[in-house]
């Protein structure tokens, strides 16, 4: 957690003024359910102790000056709550700036703009959801300021159409939905069809949740994210002909064989076909982990990832490279890539006195393997976005 006091001081030297309301939007995590959530399936995400503050002041015009302590050579970024339009040179701004035009959209009223700080402690481009976490933090704060009295749910999802509609990345409700909900010590299982959710204690007794990242960056907007939707929104439209479902997350496994010979292009049935098998596995380990089996909850993380690995194609060889070391660990129940996919981090239950051999073993290896150094994240579980101060 970054000092708030030094932070404070950061404000104070930047606006030359004093800072009023400090908050916090975690990252997440998603354990197990991947590119499941746009495919109306169900995730298994908890928000992490890691995440983003903000430190804001209230103006009396309609100006918002951003600043970030992640991106200082950009500067002081300015825009008018009159003209909230996508702009390239205002770079991570567009977050922020696309959540007010949302909210403004909707009908609720800014009346005024802020001096806003930014301070992140995830890393950019992890896949740990610094977007997302950016965005609901700014709902949040949107909220708390000007006495909006929304629900978090549709804080939420207006965060997610930000992403949407202003952004331009297809992503889905999870996310938005972990970071803004979370609990301590509990992950959830979301029905991205319904949005009926529940939590689960997440009781590891003697192993810890470790999180890899492969370093290698990326950004969402850029990777084949949008080409993977739209092949699985290819796929259900011909189920659709046979079958009356209004998602992939509806099928079981034998529903989706039934029809499977129906798909045309043998690609996209394997797309189809981890979004169904993966939504399943969700299921099934929410339930595995509520009778404290462990030893499947592991194993249906290894079968999520050789499915990301060989049906949906969104790994690559530096995902591939941590989780296969991963298995190869002494005390690992189970490791599988985590997030979108095309770099970013893993997710390993890993026991607690095997931990420090396990990123010994890893780091070493992964270096040589793919020339630069891991890094590693013991977590904990954290509660959704508040303020503190």
């Amino acid at each position: 957690m970054k000092n708030i006091t030094m932070l404070k001081e950061k404000f104070n030297k930047i606006f030359n003024k004093e800072n009023e309301n400090v908050f916090f939007s975690p990252g997440r995590v998603n354990l197990i359910g991947e590119h499941t959530d746009y495919n109306g399936g169900n995730v298994f995400p908890c928000a992490l102790t890691i995440g983003t503050y903000a430190l804001v002041t209230k103006r009396n015009d309609k100006k918002v000056l951003a600043y970030s302590l992640n991106f200082e050579n950009l500067g002081v970024i300015e825009f008018n709550l009159d003209n909230l339009v996508y702009a390239q040179k205002d770079d991570w701004a567009n977050y922020p700036k696309g959540v007010i035009k949302t909210f403004k959209n909707h009908g609720y009223n800014i009346p005024s703009g802020f001096d806003i700080l930014f301070y992140g402690d995830i890393p950019n481009g992890s896949g740990l959801s610094s977007s997302a976490s950016i965005e609901v933090l700014v709902g949040v704060i949107l909220n708390e300021l000007f006495n909006l009295n929304i629900q978090m749910i549709d804080i939420v999802k207006m965060c997610q159409e930000a992403e949407n509609k202003f952004i331009g990345v297809n992503c889905g409700i999870m996310d938005q939905f972990a970071i803004g909900m979370g609990k301590e010590g509990c992950a959830m299982l979301l029905d991205c069809n319904t949005l009926k959710y529940s939590y689960a204690k997440l009781d590891l007794d003697g192993y810890k949740i470790v999180i890899a990242n492969t370093n290698k960056k990326r950004k969402l907007s850029d990777s084949k994210y949008n080409e993977r939707r739209g092949e699985c929104e290819e796929v259900l439209k011909e189920i659709q002909k046979v079958k009356n479902v209004n998602s992939l997350g509806e099928l079981t496994e034998e529903e989706f064989e039934e029809v499977r010979n129906r798909i045309s292009d043998s690609t996209k049935a394997k797309r189809a076909k981890h979004a169904v098998y993966e939504n399943q596995r969700t299921l099934k380990a929410a339930q595995a982990l509520e009778n404290n089996d462990l030893t499947l909850f592991g194993k249906l993380m290894n079968d999520s990832h050789i499915s990301l690995r060989d049906d949906y194609e969104v790994t690559g060889i530096e995902l591939d490279t941590l989780v296969s070391l991963a298995w190869e660990c002494d005390g690992v129940i189970g490791s599988r890539m985590t997030g979108a996919g095309f770099g970013g981090c893993t997710v390993s239950i890993v026991k607690e006195d095997c931990i420090d051999k396990f990123i010994q073993n890893i780091k070493i290896k992964y270096t040589e393997k793919i020339g630069y150094e891991p890094s590693f994240y013991i977590i904990n579980i954290s509660d959704g976005t508040r303020e503190l101060i």
